[in-house]
């Protein structure tokens, strides 16, 4: 009996996906909206948000399936915020509890991005700038850019599944 033998080499290469970069003071609800009114999307939040270390680091998430292109947009926080006390002993009269406010980041090459709009398809240049345009065109958002995703080393926090 001949034995077949099946390589998948190429097979399961890397996720394809576009990543854009946005910066913006505004509250993540807030950009959903703004995003669903100016790119003609349905953003919604999450049940559940990205949960990172038990708990303790949690990241927003709004996301959108597009059932006639087989698309899914998904709007993640890239900042995390967590308040700690630690005790301070200085063995004095009034011992108290100094509060710590921690910052984690989903992609931590990129501190400086508020909000990652990751889309599950690759476009072509011209689709990507016109997307690009339309975000730009929000006045509350002070840039927004293309992430090229093959130059992350954090690339595995964008696995939202």
């Amino acid at each position: 009996m001949a034995v077949q033998k099946f390589v998948l080499d190429d097979t399961f290469d890397e996720a394809v996906y576009t990543l854009i970069g946005i910066h913006c003071r505004l509250e993540d609800y807030r950009l959903a909206y703004l995003l669903n009114q100016g790119l003609g999307i349905t953003l919604k939040r999450r049940k559940t948000d990205l949960d990172y270390n038990k708990g303790r680091v949690t990241y927003s998430i709004f996301e959108w399936e597009d059932e006639k292109q087989l698309i899914t947009w998904s709007l993640v926080s890239n900042i995390c915020k967590t308040e700690e006390f630690q005790n301070r002993n200085f063995e004095s009269l009034f011992d108290t509890q100094e509060k710590i406010i921690k910052t984690f980041h989903l992609l931590p090459e990129h501190k400086t991005v508020n909000y990652f709009l990751k889309i599950d398809s690759t476009f072509s240049l011209r689709k990507e700038k016109y997307i690009l345009d339309n975000i730009l065109k929000i006045p509350q958002i002070a840039t927004a850019y293309s992430i090229d995703s093959s130059t992350l080393k954090s690339k595995d926090n964008l696995i939202f599944n």
